[in-house]
């Protein structure tokens, strides 16, 4: 099933609710938002995480590749009366980046499903103006059971080598924490996924 065919009932998980609020309170810890802050949730899906850090921002671009996520999304601007709050049809491994830059860019359980996952980064990289800072919730490494055998995406990230790969880039100021688990799995056999969230920013 694709994101498309999704996207009308991707909220209505209480725990896809529930990890959006975790994180965007712990970004709220680490990093000072103001009504100044220029922010991109890029791979929103229905926008959880930017909503969530909407009052504590100015502008905010929601940015995914998925027409079904973004039809939703504009729903929900429409329907919230949002006037800073705008949608980005964008796959930054495929289209060019967009003549903007931002103070904060933020994604949740995005970058796991990008094959060429460092060139996202150095996309992220120029998008950010200097002092701006990225915020990356994603998988700890993990043996391939969370999504399966057939999934062609990434086994999570190596905290150790993702910080490698960030410093080589660029960014400072990295810094790497456990912001909750991913419960799959059955009652007799539960299976964790620990999840990260990674700070770090653009000098």
């Amino acid at each position: 099933m694709s994101f498309d065919d999704k996207a009308t009932c991707w909220d209505t998980d209480p725990k896809k609710l529930e990890r959006a609020e975790v994180v965007s309170a712990a970004i709220r810890e680490q990093v000072l938002l103001t009504p100044a802050t220029r922010a991109l949730e890029y791979g929103c899906g229905t926008g959880l995480l930017g909503f969530a850090l909407r009052p504590a921002v100015g502008e905010l671009v929601l940015a995914d590749s998925s027409e079904g996520m973004l039809e939703v999304v504009e729903q929900k601007i429409t329907d919230g009366d949002f006037d800073q709050v705008r949608t980005l049809h964008l796959d930054l491994c495929a289209d060019p980046a967009p003549n903007e830059c931002f103070d904060l860019i933020c994604s949740l359980m995005t970058l796991h499903h990008v094959p060429d996952y460092q060139g996202l980064l150095r996309s992220f990289y120029q998008l950010l103006n200097p002092g701006g800072h990225l915020c990356i919730a994603d998988l700890d490494a993990e043996d391939g059971s969370f999504h399966g055998a057939d999934f062609t995406g990434q086994r999570g990230f190596d905290r150790q080598e993702f910080k490698h790969i960030l410093t080589s880039l660029g960014f400072d100021h990295i810094d790497i924490t456990t912001v909750f688990e991913v419960e799959r799995g059955t009652a007799e056999v539960p299976r964790r996924y620990p999840v990260f969230l990674m700070v770090c920013r653009r000098p």
